[in-house]
């Protein structure tokens, strides 16, 4: 779903004129996914649905959004970008404990059945109100050149090298709080809980940090959200033994690591410094697939970082846990997030 997001974009503001019918085929599909996966019998149908349809649609039909931002949005962009992100951690917030509770009950077929019609019922209004604010005869006047000079810029490459290695242990503490929970001999549920709290966090973090894009170098949100992880990490998952710590845990985490998705939309200001002509959602989509390539490392990465954990039942606190390596990869991973600062301070950014 990440990597087709430059694709997506860059297809779309040359014929904007297809932005909405765009965003409509992509919910079809989506919907086919999900629907699909729920009939599935075997592990590769199951793949090709909810994993391949699914992200294609969800592609397709998320994207045309960021054009439509950057037609509404100047003086706030990083506001507005802000509280887009922090509409998945709204989401976040009851999603995992109604989807728990409709799996232990009625198993994965409903679940996806019943997600499906959650996602009818909420996104079909969202569509009708999507609207740009320039006439429509700017979006029909044909093909409009996209300027991708910008990536020779070294100030792209060493954001988007701190965003990848961020990402590389970005997902790994929510992947794993409920199995980290029943590890401590806590219920499945505790986990669920601390990922709905984490996801709740995510809604002020990410709409904070894109208020601080907008008053402050993006070096200074990412350095926020980096050394807010970073003693997150290291403070809170480190000394994890009780439920409070957790929770704790959580909510920290997703106060400062969920803000990192809302700095992408200030790295666009100084790539504007040299490169007037760059736009704002062409960068955010580039750094999406740099998300998506860490989320695509990060899966076989944290399985093999736990399978070869040899601190379990040899180390105090939660690094005893068996997911000592994770807990550790997790914080040094976010620390790089800081390297835009780093070339800030050299003048490269």
């Amino acid at each position: 779903m990440y990597f087709a997001a430059p694709i997506v974009y860059g297809v779309l503001r040359r014929h904007p004129r297809h932005r909405k019918g765009c965003a409509v085929v992509g919910f079809v599909i989506l919907l086919a996914g999900l629907i699909g996966a729920s009939f599935a019998e075997t592990v590769p149908q199951l793949l090709a649905t909810q994993g391949v349809l699914y992200a294609i649609g969800g592609s397709i039909h998320y994207f045309p959004a960021f054009l439509y931002l950057d037609e509404w949005f100047i003086q706030r962009r990083g506001l507005a970008y802000g509280i887009v992100w922090a509409g998945t951690g709204t989401s976040g917030i009851a999603i995992p404990l109604t989807m728990e509770w409709i799996l232990a009950n009625w198993g994965f077929r409903t679940a996806l059945r019943t997600w499906a019609v959650i996602t009818v019922v909420l996104t079909t209004p969202a569509l009708m109100f999507l609207k740009g604010r320039l006439p429509d005869r700017h979006a029909s006047l044909g093909p409009q050149r996209l300027d991708m000079a910008f990536l020779r810029s070294p100030t792209f490459w060493v954001l988007q090298a701190g965003n990848v290695i961020q990402c590389l242990g970005y997902f790994m503490p929510t992947l794993y709080m409920p199995s980290f929970a029943v590890a401590q001999g806590w219920s499945s549920l505790s986990g669920t809980v601390a990922v709905s709290l984490c996801n709740g966090a995510n809604v002020v973090g990410a709409t904070l940090t894109g208020w601080l894009v907008d008053r402050y170098h993006v070096t200074t949100a990412i350095n926020f959200c980096a050394v807010g992880t970073v003693l997150a990490v290291f403070l809170f998952w480190s000394f994890a033994v009780y439920q409070p710590v957790l929770y704790t845990f959580a909510v920290l985490y997703g106060l400062f690591a969920g803000g990192f998705s809302a700095t992408w939309s200030g790295c666009a200001k100084p790539l504007r410094q040299r490169y007037p002509a760059v736009e704002t959602g062409m960068v955010i989509s580039l750094f999406s697939a740099g998300k998506g390539l860490g989320s695509v490392i990060s899966g076989p990465l944290s399985g093999a970082l736990v399978k070869s954990d040899s601190w379990k039942n040899h180390a105090d606190f939660a690094y005893g846990s068996g997911y000592g390596s994770l807990i550790l990869f997790s914080g040094i991973t976010a620390s790089f997030a800081s390297i835009g600062w780093f070339g800030k301070k050299c003048g490269i950014v």
